[in-house]
């Protein structure tokens, strides 16, 4: 049966980082090393997490599998300059990129996609993130399996198609909510509050929505209601602010169109 040991990451971003450190921390794995153009930054998470440095790809140790953890438009690319060492499988860490990004010529190509978000220096628990893989063929895709088994108690297999629409899911649940919270924290501030003010709505939200069979279930607000009063009120303190004008009405009647359907 095939099976992964021997790890080596590439890359010194945010998910590198997290993911070297989940790694490192595995029982029955070694990280062997951490590949990083980014000499600072690389060593910086090698060294934190007890593993070889490595400045380029095509002087990495042996291992049995290589995850790129890199921008998508450099998937290929450093893909193309790692060593073609004999049973290696290689893997990448996106959502939106097809595993046919990576040339056919290593032992075995995969996916290795996390659905989460990461900052530099902030922990995260691996064990609760969902975890989705592909593998070129069976075994790659059992020992894919396998390894994210060790890592996360969720785990489950995405093609390209299903892949993509989990990164686009990510794109609204975190990155445009993370937008809203500042667009929130922008307009508390002009009327002379701090952000402050907002994070136990924030945090009483979140746990909702976590909280619920729907976030459409415990949907709120003048929108939901069909309060146009308010909401004429509030596009008139936007007046000057266009873009934000433009997003408030189209989310507060995608709002009341998706709350009708309910």
């Amino acid at each position: 049966m095939k099976r992964f040991e021997r790890i080596a990451i590439v890359g010194s971003g945010n998910l590198a980082e997290a993911l070297a450190h989940a790694v490192a921390g595995c029982v029955g794995v070694t990280l062997a090393a951490v590949v990083a153009r980014n000499a600072a930054r690389g060593r910086e998470i090698a060294e934190a997490c007890g593993a070889p440095y490595v400045g380029t790809p095509d002087t990495m140790p042996d291992a049995d599998l290589c995850i790129l953890a890199v921008s998508d438009s450099a998937i290929a690319t450093v893909a193309e300059s790692l060593p073609r060492t004999h049973g290696m499988t290689v893997a990448h860490t996106s959502g939106a990129t097809p595993m046919e990004s990576i040339p056919d010529h290593f032992d075995g190509r995969g996916v290795f996609y996390p659905l989460q978000t990461f900052t530099a220096g902030r922990a995260v628990d691996f064990g609760v993130i969902p975890l989705f893989v592909e593998g070129s063929d069976e075994p790659t895709t059992l020992a894919l399996e396998e390894l994210a088994g060790r890592l996360s108690r969720r785990v489950a297999r995405a093609d390209s198609e299903q892949r993509r629409a989990l990164h686009l899911a990510g794109v609204f649940a975190c990155n445009f909510a993370n937008h809203m919270f500042q667009l929130g924290a922008q307009t508390v501030e002009r009327a002379g509050f701090g952000f402050d003010v907002l994070r136990p709505l924030i945090a009483e939200t979140a746990a909702k929505a976590v909280e619920s069979q729907r976030p459409a279930d415990v949907q709120t607000g003048p929108a939901r209601r069909g309060d146009r009063g308010s909401q004429e009120r509030h596009l008139a303190l936007l007046a000057g602010d266009g873009a934000s004008r433009e997003i408030y009405k189209l989310i507060s009647d995608n709002i009341w169109e998706t709350s009708r359907k309910i």
